[in-house]
C-alpha cells in the first residue's frame, strides 16, 4: 500500500506477507510429503482407508456414523471410504442389532489379516515423514498439533 501524498510506502506495523511462511502452506508441503511416502509404500489403500481399517482393528465394531467422527470424516466420505473397501473385501457392513437404522462396519478375515501387517508399515511411513526430526522435536510437533 502506498501513500499518495508521497512516492514511498505507508509504514504499517504489520510485516510482509511471505506465503512460504504461513502455517497453511507448511502443512499442505508436510502433507503432500507424508502422502507421497504413503503412497509409495502402501499403494493398497488410501490414508483415509487406512484410517478406517486401523480404527476397526482396534474397536472390532463399529457404526459407520460413529467410525467416521472417529476418523475425522463426514458421513458422505465415510460411506464412499467405507463402500470401496467393502469391494476389496477388507470390510462388512451390516444392519445393527440394536438400532435398525444404523450399519455396524467390522473387518473382515482379509481385513485384520491386512491391517495388522499395514500398522507396521504405517509405523515406517510415519519415521520416513519424520526422518529430519529429532525425536523430542518429533514429540513436540504431535503436541502442537494436538493444540491446533
Amino acid at each position: 500500500m502506498t501513500d499518495t501524498a508521497s512516492d514511498g510506502p505507508i509504514e504499517t506495523d504489520t510485516a510482509p506477507y511471505r506465503l512460504d511462511e504461513q502455517i497453511g502452506f507448511k502443512l499442505r508441503l508436510a502433507n503432500q510429503k507424508h502422502l507421497e511416502i504413503f503412497a509409495r509404500r502402501m499403494p493398497e489403500v488410501t490414508p483415509t482407508q487406512f484410517a478406517v481399517l486401523s480404527k476397526l482393528r482396534d474397536l472390532e465394531s463399529l457404526s459407520q456414523n460413529h467410525l467416521g467422527r472417529l476418523v475425522g470424516m463426514d458421513a458422505a466420505t465415510t460411506k464412499g471410504v467405507v463402500d470401496r473397501l467393502r469391494v476389496k473385501g477388507l470390510v462388512i457392513s451390516r444392519p445393527s442389532s440394536t438400532d435398525m437404522r444404523r450399519l455396524d462396519i467390522s473387518l473382515t478375515e482379509a481385513g485384520l489379516a491386512f491391517a495388522g501387517q499395514a500398522i507396521s508399515t504405517a509405523q515406517e511411513i510415519s519415521a520416513e515423514t519424520s526422518t529430519n526430526l529429532t525425536a523430542r522435536e518429533l514429540s513436540r510437533l504431535l503436541s502442537l498439533l494436538d493444540k491446533l
